[in-house]
């Protein structure tokens, strides 16, 4: 019944949350993904790279470590990672549907200060990350009606042999990014991995559309070898806009567009036009509504 020890060490553990998140958080933001849900002491987060949400993981569990190494065992917390990639619903700015629901049973799976991944994940960074994985099996969870393979994600240990597989290039993009791509490649292709690490993330976000993703990546690699394309992507966004838009305006938009991009309705896809005429997404709307015409 000793009411004062109790609520001192309950303001401690809030405050070490507190402090945990504010570290998670910023990571997220750094590395493009959007928190989607909080509840307690769990974050439900979306990236639209696989690559930056395993390397942001990676960079939270190193972290939270190295916080809980300046306080007493009893305060120290230690959080356990999911990772999944899957389709998922948008409402309201949240995530829904059996992509969520595999994450957080994957979590649930995981060490404590330890990351767990499904076999979708680990396909995709395979000799593209520099790290190790330990494969559990397949696993029966809650809720879920088939086993999900899982894997441990070990960035302590070095990855499978084999030189890292590079995307194909984009025959989309112009000759003088090819070029200027081609040249980085050439620069980098015997160093080290942190280099490899570096093109993976470009390889990731380049053709994306979201000014967050070129954001997050000068921000990680501030000496980076693609900063010119990325301040060049950057510049070319805003000009379409008129304007550097307001980052939660720009997730409201995204959050609209993957509600109706794979629609079937016509209507949909007009009303996104509608609220967004100069939309990020307002060429593949036009080419979505075109096929449904035809």
């Amino acid at each position: 019944m000793e009411a004062p020890p109790l609520e001192r060490k309950l303001i401690a553990i809030l405050a070490t949350l507190s402090a945990h998140r504010a570290v998670a958080d910023a990571l997220i933001a750094r590395h493009g993904g959007r928190i989607c849900n909080t509840a307690g002491d769990s974050i439900l987060a979306e990236f639209g790279s696989v690559f930056a949400a395993v390397q942001c993981a990676v960079e939270i569990q190193r972290d939270l470590a190295e916080a809980n190494q300046q306080l007493a065992p009893e305060r120290q917390m230690r959080f356990r990672i999911g990772i999944n990639l899957g389709d998922v619903m948008v409402k309201d700015g949240d995530i829904f549907g059996d992509g969520v629901n595999i994450a957080a049973r994957i979590e649930g799976l995981a060490e404590a200060g330890g990351i767990c991944i499904s076999r979708g994940v680990r396909d995709h960074i395979r000799r593209k990350l520099p790290y190790g994985f330990e494969d559990m099996g397949e696993q029966s969870v809650k809720n879920i009606a088939q086993p999900i393979r899982v894997f441990r994600l070990r960035p302590d240990q070095a990855a499978e042999s084999g030189a890292p597989a590079h995307a194909e290039p984009d025959t989309q993009s112009s000759a003088k990014d090819q070029q200027a791509e081609a040249h980085a490649r050439d620069e980098h292709a015997g160093e080290t991995e942190p280099q490899s690490v570096e093109l993976v993330f470009w390889e990731s976000i380049k053709d994306s559309l979201r000014a967050a993703d070129y954001e997050a990546y000068l921000e990680q690699y501030p000496e980076g070898s693609f900063i010119a394309l990325a301040q060049t992507r950057l510049e070319e966004i805003a000009a379409a806009h008129g304007h550097v838009r307001d980052p939660q305006d720009r997730e409201v938009e995204l959050a609209f567009w993957e509600s109706v991009h794979e629609s079937d309705s016509r209507e949909s896809l007009k009303a996104y036009l509608e609220k967004y005429p100069e939309g990020e997404f307002k060429p593949l709307a036009e080419i979505r509504l075109k096929e449904l015409g035809a």
